[in-house]
């Protein structure tokens, strides 16, 4: 079976929203975009050796059309994410794109039933990156192996927030951590049986 991991960069105060560009998610009127900025060369690198053990990527649409209009046209084979996501299969999940114009697309529709699918293939670990609205879906049919949470020193004071009121409860192992020389905290976590 392929493991699901969720990777999803996180302020202390647990906001997930926006990391990349001011623009990227102005929804609920957040204005604090861009706020991993000064931590992009540790992504870089930590990027560079995940995306090395992923099997395929699963991402909701607007991660997918942000990525799609920008990695294809990184042609340098040096670049280890963008040969990654280039090359390997990417899966978006959504009910209103029509089509998927990125090489190695495919189009998921109905979340729970085409990823448990796709987990049930043999292969190495689906990551899905941000991707907030779709994680949501994954936690609450229990779909996700394993939470990489990558916590950057900056407060926020609201956003999206990966764990949010209302949502499942789950029980979580540490099984790894890292800590870069700038103050990037990768935990990665497993969810253990209720």
């Amino acid at each position: 079976m392929s493991k699901l991991v969720v990777i999803e960069y996180v302020s202390l105060d647990g906001v997930i929203q926006g990391p990349g560009h001011s623009g990227e998610d102005l929804e609920g009127g957040f204005t604090q975009g861009g706020w991993t900025g000064p931590l992009m060369p540790d992504h870089r690198r930590y990027n560079s050796e995940s995306f090395q053990t992923a099997g395929a990527f699963l991402l909701g649409r607007v991660t997918y059309e942000i990525w799609a209009a920008y990695w294809p046209t990184v042609t340098d084979e040096s670049d280890l994410i963008a040969r990654a996501l280039n090359h390997l299969p990417k899966y978006v999940a959504s009910t209103t794109l029509q089509r998927a114009d990125w090489k190695g697309t495919t189009v998921v529709r109905d979340v729970p039933t085409e990823v448990a699918r796709l987990k049930r293939q043999p292969g190495r670990p689906i990551l899905v990156m941000g991707s907030s609205g779709l994680a949501q879906t994954l936690m609450a049919h229990k779909l996700v192996d394993e939470y990489q949470l990558w916590l950057h020193p900056v407060v926020l004071g609201n956003g999206k927030k990966l764990f949010r009121d209302g949502g499942p409860a789950i029980q979580m192992k540490l099984v790894d951590s890292r800590t870069s020389t700038a103050g990037l905290v990768i935990l990665t976590y497993e969810p253990t049986a209720n």
